[in-house]
């Protein structure tokens, strides 16, 4: 079953920066997955026994190496694709009484 997770990885160090970076390079790494970061998160499509596996290996590799992480998931089973954001119709503001 394909699945869409979006994961965010909060290491307890003042020097967060590259860890996070160290952990979302290593996911890129597995082929099988789709991987697409933004500031907030990192979103992960592929298939769910896999995707779990690989996560559960990279947040293992995570904690071994460095100060205590803390990780934060959302899964959805049954997502096969990324989801296409559709730009915001334009509409006119309007104007609201004092």
């Amino acid at each position: 079953m394909q699945s869409a997770i979006e994961i965010s990885m909060y290491p307890l160090a003042g020097d967060y920066r590259p860890l996070i970076k160290a952990f979302i390079d290593r996911l890129n790494t597995h082929p099988e997955l789709v991987v697409s970061t933004n500031a907030l998160s990192t979103q992960i499509w592929g298939p769910l026994d896999r995707a779990m596996a690989i996560l559960a290996e990279e947040m293992g590799r995570a904690a071994a190496g460095g100060p205590q992480p803390i990780f934060v998931m959302k899964v959805l089973p049954g997502l096969a694709r990324p989801v296409q954001a559709r730009p915001a119709e334009a509409r006119p503001v309007e104007a609201r009484p004092a």
